[in-house]
Parts: structure tokens; C-alpha cells; sequence
């Protein structure tokens, strides 16, 4: 009997989903629609094909109760082609007995790279100064124009010491920063960085970036009293998920002055579609679309090791890559 698995979306970067489809034990498939698809749009696929075995997803996806529910009593995977999985109701999958993955380490030392660029984009006004240009104002040159703050000799403050942060710290090494770390989920020591408390890192860095999943703890972990702790001169990057930012507080921080720029690669509500305007026209603020893992190779491996753990696990093995603290076999 074949199984089948859901796939949220029908095109994903690599080959990681021609290789599943092309077994002859599985048949997959595939929310073809336009746009993020709802729960309720993947329940009614998962119903009409009879119940699935296994759930392909994108890290933004919801998968709730409800879903878990209409894949049917034959679920045994959900696996997130993502690092982060606060989509995904994992109480309810734990109550189903169903394993839940993602995809760490392949996708750290890109995400590392796009944090430098943002730091660097926002902390030297990047952004300001090519929409000038691109204005075609540039008429002059001044030495007054455009002035940024220095990321070399600078102090970075971490906020979260897993994978990515650390390798956001080898980096700093080479601009010659003092790099002081927090983890607000255990200690980590190795690195090169020094671990602190939470008040103290915001107190004493230029730059603050984020690298901690979505959870109930770290919601709103930087809020308008974390906003007035830093310095007025510092800079708040944001790889991590948008939620973990007061995003409306950080807003009013930059319009204010509380704080000097901001780069953010995350945000609160996405995807944004047209709603961009508070996101415009902010010379202290740098935003991009959720790219922090978006080369054409990393975004392969993470399809790859996201079907990895399909077949895995429904191929009776432990996944490679389950969420921390969950099953790696099913219930």
C-alpha cells in the first residue's frame, strides 16, 4: 500500500521533492494554490485524498489540531523544511503520537551571512544612502552626508547562542569585535564570546541580534523596557521571528530615537504583501523579505533533510533532525 504525504507547497528549491515523488511506494501531494495556504485549505486536500501519512511543510505554515486531525489515524511525520517551527501545534502532535522535524545546521552559517548584512546595511544607513541615489539626488558630495555608525571595534550582543549565533560570532572576530552573548536556554560556552545576563548585554552592545525561536518565553522578549535599555546609539537586528519583537514598540524606539537603526529580515505578520508602508521610509530601519536562508543551495538542503525525515520516519528509523525535547519515532 502506498503512503502518501502532503506537500504544502508543489515547487520547492533542489530535488529533495522530485525524490520523493518519484518513489514507487509514495504518492505526494500537493497544495497547488496561490498564496500561504490555510489549515483548513490543507485539511480539506489531507480529506479528499483519504488521510496521509506524512506532512511537507514551510516554517510560516500553520499546523494545527485541526489538520493534524484530517491527515487521518495513518500521520506519523510532520516535517518542517525550516529551522524555526512555532507554526506548528506541537502539543497536538505529541497528544497524536505524531513526530515533529526541521531542518538545523544546514542553514546556519547562511543565515550568519545575512545577519552581517544587515548590520551592516543598517547600522551604516545602507539603505538611505542608495535611495538617494536611486532618487537621483545626489548632486553634491558632503561630508556630512549619510553618516552611518562603525561596525568594526564594535560590541555585539547576542541573544540566543545556538548554531546560527555562534557562527554570527566567528564572524565578528574578523571586525575586530568584543562579542557578549545570552541563551536564554542554557548556558553555552564555546565560542568566542562571553556570557551575560540579559540586562547587561543590552546595556553595554552597539548591536543586538536575535537568533531564539518563537516560544511563549521569548515573545516579545525585546518590548519597549528591553528598547530603552540599549543604547541610543545601538542597533537591533532580527533573524530570528518576528514575534520576538514588539515590532510597533520597536517602530516608535526608532522614530523617537530611542535607539539609532534597526535591521529586520522578520516580522510580526508575514507575508506582508502590499501592508509595507510602516516599513518604508524609516532611514534607520533596513527590512527584508524572511531571506536569512535564501541561496540556492542551502534552501536545497533543506528540502533534503525535511524528506530525509519523511522517509525515515516512515521507513521505520528515527528522524535525523527532531524538534528538541519530542519524539524521534512515532508514539
Amino acid at each position: 500500500m502506498k503512503r502518501r504525504v502532503l506537500s504544502t507547497r508543489d515547487t520547492l528549491p533542489g530535488g529533495g521533492l522530485a525524490r520523493l515523488t518519484s518513489r514507487a511506494d509514495t504518492d505526494v501531494v500537493s497544495w497547488a494554490g496561490t498564496g500561504k495556504p490555510e489549515p483548513a485549505e490543507l485539511a480539506a486536500l489531507a480529506e479528499r485524498t483519504g488521510g496521509v501519512s506524512a506532512i511537507l511543510a514551510l516554517g510560516n505554515d500553520r499546523v494545527d489540531a485541526g489538520l493534524l486531525d484530517a491527515a487521518g489515524p495513518e500521520l506519523r511525520v510532520v516535517s518542517l523544511a525550516s529551522m524555526g517551527f512555532d507554526g506548528v501545534d506541537r502539543r497536538a502532535a505529541a497528544e497524536r503520537g505524531v513526530v515533529v522535524t526541521h531542518t538545523p545546521g544546514v542553514l546556519a552559517e547562511t543565515t550568519a551571512d545575512l545577519t552581517f548584512g544587515l548590520i551592516l546595511a543598517a547600522r551604516r544607513r545602507l539603505g538611505a544612502a542608495r535611495d538617494s541615489l536611486h532618487a537621483g539626488v545626489w548632486e553634491l558630495f558632503r561630508m556630512d552626508d549619510h553618516l552611518g555608525l562603525d561596525v568594526h571595534g564594535a560590541t555585539l550582543g547576542l541573544v540566543g547562542y545556538g548554531q546560527i549565533g555562534r557562527a554570527v560570532a566567528r564572524r565578528a572576530t574578523g571586525f575586530g569585535m568584543r562579542v557578549l552573548h545570552h541563551d536564554p536556554f542554557g548556558p553555552a560556552a564555546d565560542g568566542p564570546s562571553t556570557p551575560v545576563e540579559l540586562p547587561r548585554l543590552l546595556a553595554e552592545s552597539d548591536i543586538v541580534s536575535l537568533h531564539v525561536p518563537l516560544t511563549d518565553s521569548t515573545r516579545h522578549l525585546i518590548g519597549p523596557a528591553e528598547l530603552r535599555a540599549m543604547k541610543p546609539t545601538a542597533t537591533l537586528i532580527n533573524t530570528s521571528r518576528g514575534g520576538v519583537v514588539d515590532e510597533a514598540a520597536l517602530l516608535r524606539a526608532l522614530d523617537d530615537g530611542t535607539i539609532h537603526s534597526a535591521g529586520l529580515d522578520v516580522y510580526e505578520r508575514e507575508p506582508r504583501g502590499a501592508d509595507v508602508a510602516d516599513l518604508t521610509g524609516r532611514p534607520g530601519l533596513f527590512a527584508l523579505p524572511h531571506i536569512g536562508s535564501a541561496t540556492e543551495a542551502t534552501r536545497a538542503a533543506m528540502v533534503d533533510l525535511a524528506v530525509d525525515n519523511v522517509l525515515d520516519v516512515l521507513g521505520g528509523r528515527p528522524a535525523r533532525t527532531p524538534l528538541p525535547g519530542t519524539m524521534a519515532v512515532p508514539a
